[in-house]
């Protein structure tokens, strides 16, 4: 999976041969945070072991995570949002106001990407990254400091640069701020708090 999440297309060497094909795609996966699925639940007590966690999400290699841009803890849904009704949390925002915001946010993309040959922030390659994902000192001291305390990769700060941009595009916003950088770092932050 490396290559084509990294490169959009997969080389397939037989023999005397090797063919290229495109494989550019989102990927979405999934996963328990243990064996038992109760690490860190608030009303479950997990039965696994330090060591038996590390061995389960190590599985994942570590140039594979690299390469996956968000990682989201999901907790477990309270029975009042799954009953619905008047016990249920009211939306901040409604489907409606999101899918309004994407679509914003795609045409924002659109607009800047005209002349490049691509239509996302996701498909920006490095050199791209510099010239449309400008940071101020504020912005960059905030990601220096990520890549230190979280030993995060060259791979990972383009990457952070890149959900920067784009949560930047949802908020509205022609450049990027601290705020949109904080939100995108902790997205990286959960390959550091299992993996290490």
């Amino acid at each position: 999976l490396r290559q084509p999440l990294e490169d959009g297309r997969v080389t397939i060497s037989r023999a005397a041969m090797s063919l290229t094909f495109p494989a550019s795609f989102m990927l979405a996966a999934e996963m328990n945070p243990c064996p038992c699925g109760f690490w860190n639940d608030p009303t479950r007590e997990c039965r696994c072991t330090p060591l038996q966690i590390q061995r389960y999400v190590g599985r994942i290699s570590g140039p594979l995570l690299d390469r996956i841009d968000i990682h989201v803890d999901v907790p477990a849904v309270r029975f009042k949002e799954l009953a619905g009704g008047r016990n249920a949390t009211p939306a901040s925002e409604s489907s409606a106001e999101i899918r309004a915001r994407v679509v914003e946010a795609r045409e924002r993309q659109h607009r800047r990407f005209a002349n490049q040959g691509f239509f996302a922030n996701a498909q920006m390659s490095s050199w791209q990254i510099r010239e449309f994902c400008p940071i101020d000192a504020e912005c960059e001291r905030m990601l220096e400091t990520a890549m230190l305390r979280l030993g995060l990769s060259a791979r990972a700060f383009d990457r952070i640069l890149k959900v920067s941009r784009t949560i930047a595009d949802l908020d509205g916003a022609s450049e990027i701020r601290p705020a949109h950088v904080a939100e995108a770092v902790g997205y990286r932050s959960l390959d550091r708090t299992y993996w290490t």
